[in-house]
C-alpha cells in the first residue's frame, strides 16, 4: 500500500514542480502532507542526454543503467563477473635477488637506477591487468508521437527506478527494479488505457571497438522461442590473457493481454495492456581460479525460477529483501522549498541556495550504491561499483587500492551495512593466494604482499610501472578494513576466521622493513605516495624555466608518510587481536618492537605534515592526492586529542591541497575536515562536489566516465559529520555545519557495537537512544554546557563514571537499549 502510494503522489505532485519553484520561501501545502521524501527520492523532468546520466539499480550481482527515453529507451547491462581474460598469474619468480640493490640504489639517492633495476626485474607480469566488461544493451522502440507530462525517477526505498509521461492521449509508465531473491531485472510498461503498450525490442551484445583488430570477443544475438531473445558470448583476450570466460543473458515478455512475437531477433509486443520484460544473465566463473561452471544452466535456471510467479510476488520478495537493509537508517535535514526540485536543479543550486536535505539525500545515495553493487557472494564494488558502459574502461574499473577501492566501503559499518563487506573481505582472503607467492618471489619474504591495482583473478604483484607498483600496503590498507569490521560487530569467531591474513600482512611488513638511510628508524623501501612525484635532485625531475614544467622522472623513494601510518595502525590492530584471541604472544611482542621503531611523522620547513621521509617538495601544487593524511582520515594515527602535537601540520596540509581537485578526492577531504571538527569546512567541499564535480545523480567524475568512490565517499564524510566512534568513544555531531541545526537519525552505528537514534535541536543533542549490540562498555564524549544521565528502556538508572577529558562508560547488556537523557 505504500509503494502504491507513493507512486500515485509522485504522478500528482511532481507535475506541479515549476509551482514549487516559484514558492521557494515557503513548502506548499500540497507538498508538505504528501509522500514524496526529499532525502529518498531522486528525479528529473527529462532523459538520460549519455549514460553518465542514466539511473542504476542493481542486486549485487546484476546492474542496469536506465535512461528513460522516450522513443528509443535504452538499458544498459551488467553482471559482476564478466571481465575480460581469464585465470592468470603475474608472479616472475626471482626478482627478490635484485631487492637488496634496489634498497642500496634508493638509500643513496639514485632513483632513476633504482626505479630502472625494479622495472626489469619486480614488476610483475603481464604489467597490465584485466578489464570489466560491458554485458549488454536492451533497446526499446516505442512509437514516436507528441511526448508530454515526462518524468523519472529512483526511490531510494524501494530501489525501484520508473519513467512516467504521455504519448498522445496516454500515459505510459515504466518501472524497473532488480531482484536479489529472483536474480533478475524486472521492466514493467503499463498505461492508463487498455492495448496501448506496443513495441519492438533488441538486446544487443557490445563489440570492444578500441581493439576489435586483434580482440578475440565475440557475442550472438538470436530470438528464444516466440517471447524471449538471448545474447551468448565470451571475454576477450588482453595481454597475452586468454578470453576464458563465457556468459549467456536472457531476456523473456510477459504480456497481459495483446501478442508477443519474435522475428528476425527482434522482440515484438503488439497491443498489450500491460507488458513485463524479465532479463537474467549468468557466467561460467567459479571463482577467481576456476570457469568451469556452466553459464547456459545458470541463466536458464535463473528464468525458470521466476516463471511460475506473478510480477507482484516478485515485486513484493524484492522490496522484503532490499528495505531489510535500506529502512535500517534515517537520516532527516532541514528541508527548504528548493528541496523538492528535481534533483539536477537542486545540485546546480545547493552551493548558494540552502537545501541541507540534499545532503541526506546523498547520504542515502552512498548506502543503496553499496546495497546494489555489493552483496554477500557478489564481487567488490569495482571503481564503477556495478555499472559500466565500455569493453575499455577508464583505468579498466579495476580495483584501486590506493584509495578508491577503500573509499567504497569507508560506509559500509557506520551505514549498518555490515553484510555488504562480505564482498571486500572475500577478496582480501583471495589476495593472500598470488600475495604469499609475490611475497616469496619478488622481496624474499615470509606472508603475504598486495600492491595498487588487482582484478577479478586477482593478481598481486606491482602493475603499471614502478611509480605506481611500488606501493607495497596496498593489502595492509585493506587489512584496516577487516579490523573495522570487527570494531563494529565485536564478533570474535569472525575475528579468528581473519586472523591469519592480518597475521600475514604482518609477517611481509616484519621481513621487508629495512633500515632507512640513518639507520635509526625501519622504513619500507622502495616506496611510493601515491601519484605524487617529489622535487628533488636525483630523479631526473627539475623544474624548467622555459616551459614552466617539472620534466619526468620517478616516484619511488624510502618510508613514505602513507607507508608509516598504515603499518603503524596494522601493527597495532595485530597486536590488540593477538590479544582478544589470546595468541602469538611472542611475534605480537617483537611486532610491537618494530612498531615503535617505525619512522615518525615528520613536520615540514612549510609547518605541513611532511609526505616524504625527507623533506622534499611537490613537483605539482596542489596535489589531488593526501595520501600523507591518511592518518588523519580514515586512519588512527592522528586526532585532536590524543595527537595535538600533529593537528596543526595535518591542517596546513589540507589547506595547502585545497579544497577541489578530484572527485573522489573532495569527500576525502571533507571526511579529514569532519576529524578535525570543522562542520562548516566540511559542507563546504560537500557542497563544491555536488555542483562541480557529480553527475544528476550523484555519481562522481562529471564530465568523464562514472565513478562509485566519490559518491560513497561523501556518504562517509557525511557520517563523519554525524557520529565519529575512534577508540571506540561515541562522539555526537562533532562536525555539525550550521546549516544543518535541526535534524534526527536513526539506526547509525558506532565501534564498539553499538547503534544509535538520536535528535538535535539549534545543535545540540536532544534525544539519544543507544542499543547495545554486544554487551560491551559504552563510552560516550560529553560536550560542554550538558551531561548525560543513562537508563534503561524501563527507566532504571545505569550507574556511570566519568573520567577527566568528559567521558562517561557504562556497563550494558547485550541486546538492551539505554536511553542517554541530556542534564
Amino acid at each position: 500500500m505504500k509503494y502504491k502510494l507513493f507512486t500515485f503522489f509522485l504522478m500528482v505532485v511532481l507535475t506541479n514542480y515549476k509551482v514549487v519553484a516559484a514558492q521557494e520561501k515557503t513548502i506548499p501545502e500540497q507538498i508538505s502532507l504528501h509522500t514524496f521524501n526529499p532525502s529518498t527520492l531522486l528525479w528529473y523532468d527529462k532523459p538520460a542526454a549519455k549514460w553518465e546520466d542514466a539511473l542504476p539499480v542493481g542486486n549485487g550481482r546484476l546492474g542496469a543503467m536506465v535512461f528513460g527515453t522516450t522513443d528509443e529507451e535504452t538499458i544498459q547491462f551488467n553482471e559482476d563477473t564478466y571481465w575480460s581474460g581469464g585465470p592468470y598469474s603475474t608472479v616472475v619468480k626471482g626478482g627478490y635477488k635484485s631487492l637488496p640493490e634496489i634498497q642500496k640504489l634508493v638509500r643513496d639517492g639514485e632513483y632513476l637506477k633504482a626505479h630502472t633495476l625494479f622495472g626489469r626485474e619486480l614488476m610483475g607480469y603481464p604489467v597490465e591487468q584485466q578489464k570489466y566488461q560491458s554485458l549488454a544493451e536492451l533497446h526499446i522502440f516505442l512509437p514516436e508521437k507528441d511526448i508530454s507530462n515526462y518524468k523519472r525517477w529512483l526511490n531510494l526505498e524501494t530501489a525501484i527506478t520508473g519513467v512516467s509521461y504521455k504519448i498522445g492521449n496516454v500515459q505510459l509508465k515504466e518501472e524497473i527494479f532488480v531482484s536479489a531473491p529472483g536474480q533478475v531485472i524486472a521492466m514493467r510498461f503499463t498505461a492508463d488505457k487498455k492495448k496501448s503498450i506496443s513495441f519492438k525490442a533488441v538486446l544487443r551484445g557490445v563489440r570492444n571497438q578500441a581493439h576489435s583488430n586483434y580482440a578475440t570477443d565475440y557475442f550472438r544475438m538470436d530470438g528464444l522461442g516466440n517471447d524471449g531473445l538471448v545474447l551468448t558470448g565470451k571475454s576477450a583476450d588482453y595481454m597475452g590473457v586468454e578470453g576464458k570466460l563465457r556468459y549467456e543473458a536472457r531476456i523473456k515478455a510477459v504480456a497481459e493481454g495483446g501478442k508477443v512475437s519474435v522475428e528476425d531477433g527482434e522482440l515484438i509486443v503488439s497491443n498489450a495492456d500491460a507488458v513485463t520484460l524479465y532479463f537474467t544473465a549468468a557466467t561460467n566463473f567459479v571463482n577467481y581460479k576456476d570457469v568451469s561452471g556452466d553459464q547456459h544452466k545458470r541463466a536458464k535456471n535463473y528464468m525458470a525460477a521466476v516463471a511460475g510467479k506473478t510480477y507482484q510476488s516478485i515485486l513484493q520478495e524484492h522490496l522484503s529483501d532490499y528495505t531489510n537493509l535500506f529502512n535500517r537508517v534515517e537520516v532527516k535535514l532541514p528541508v527548504t522549498g528548493l528541496s523538492y526540485l528535481p534533483t539536477d536543479i537542486r545540485k546546480a543550486r545547493n552551493p548558494d541556495e540552502p537545501d541541507p536535505s540534499l545532503s541526506a539525500l546523498a547520504y542515502q545515495f552512498g548506502r543503496y550504491l553499496l546495497i546494489t553493487s555489493s552483496r554477500p557472494g557478489t564481487e567488490p564494488a569495482n571503481l564503477q561499483g556495478i555499472w559500466n558502459n565500455s569493453q575499455n574502461p577508464m583505468w579498466d574499473s579495476k580495483y584501486t587500492t590506493n584509495v578508491n577501492t577503500e573509499m567504497n566501503y569507508w560506509i559500509v559499518e557506520s551505514a549498518n551495512l555490515s553484510e555488504c563487506a562480505e564482498p571486500l573481505t572475500r577478496m582480501v582472503k583471495e589476495l593472500t593466494d598470488q600475495g604469499a607467492q609475490v611475497a616469496k618471489e619478488h622481496y624474499g619474504c615470509r606472508g603475504w604482499v598486495f600492491h595498487q591495482n588487482t582484478d577479478l583473478w586477482r593478481v598481486a604483484a606491482p602493475m603499471d610501472g614502478p611509480t605506481w607498483g611500488t606501493f607495497t600496503v596496498g593489502g595492509a590498507w585493506l587489512c584496516t578494513h577487516l579490523w573495522e569490521h570487527y570494531l563494529f560487530t565485536q564478533d570474535t569467531a569472525y575475528l579468528k576466521d581473519i586472523y591469519p591474513v592480518l597475521k600475514g600482512a604482518v609477517q611481509f611488513f616484519a621481513d621487508f622493513l629495512t633500515p632507512d638511510a640513518s639507520g635509526k628508524w625501519l622504513v619500507t623501501n622502495p616506496s611510493t605516495s601515491p601519484e605524487n612525484f617529489p622535487a628533488r635532485s636525483g630523479n631526473g625531475r627539475y623544474f624548467d624555466e622555459v616551459t614552466g614544467s617539472f620534466l619526468p622522472g620517478t616516484s619511488i623513494c624510502a618510508g613514505s608518510a602513507i607507508d608509516m601510518e598504515i603499518l603503524s595502525d596494522l601493527f597495532k590492530y595485530y597486536i590488540s587481536a593477538t590479544g582478544i584471541l589470546n595468541t602469538d604472544a611472542d611475534f605480537a611482542k617483537q611486532v610491537a618492537g618494530l612498531r615503535n621503531k617505525l619512522m615518525p611523522p615528520q613536520i615540514s620547513k612549510d609547518g605541513t605534515l611532511q609526505e616524504w621521509a625527507e623533506d622534499w617538495p611537490q613537483s605539482e601544487y596542489p596535489h589531488r592526492h593526501i595520501s600523507h593524511l591518511y592518518g588523519l582520515y580514515p586512519g588512527d594515527v592522528f586526532s585532536l586529542k590524543s595527537t595535538p602535537q600533529w593537528i596543526d601540520a595535518c591542517r596546513k596540509s589540507l589547506l595547502q591541497r585545497g579544497d577541489g581537485s578530484a572527485e573522489w578526492a573532495r569527500p576525502w577531504k571533507a571526511a579529514m575536515w569532519a576529524r578535525l571538527q570543522d562542520g562548516d569546512h566540511a559542507y563546504r567541499i560537500i557542497k563544491g562536489y555536488y555542483k562541480e564535480a557529480s553527475n544528476p545523480q550523484f555519481f562522481g567524475n562529471a564530465g568523464f566516465p562514472v565513478q562509485v568512490d566519490g559518491p560513497l565517499g561523501i556518504s562517509a564524510a557525511i557520517s563523519e559529520m554525524l557520529i565519529q566512534s575512534q577508540d571506540s568513544v561515541i562522539n555526537l555531531l562533532p562536525a555539525l555545519p550550521k546549516d544543518w541545526d535541526d535534524g534526527n537519525v536513526k539506526g547509525l552505528k558506532a565501534r564498539g557495537g553499538f547503534e544509535l537514534d538520536f535528535s538535535w535541536e539549534n545543535g545540540k543533542a536532544n534525544m539519544v537512544q543507544m542499543k547495545s549490540l554486544a554487551g560491551k562498555v559504552c563510552s560516550v564524549q560529553e560536550k560542554p554546557g550538558y551531561t548525560f544521565g543513562v537508563y534503561t528502556a524501563s527507566g532504571k538508572k545505569v550507574k556511570t563514571r566519568k573520567t577527566a577529558d568528559d567521558i562517561l562508560h557504562f556497563e550494558t547488556e547485550k541486546g538492551e537499549t539505554y536511553q542517554l537523557k541530556i542534564q
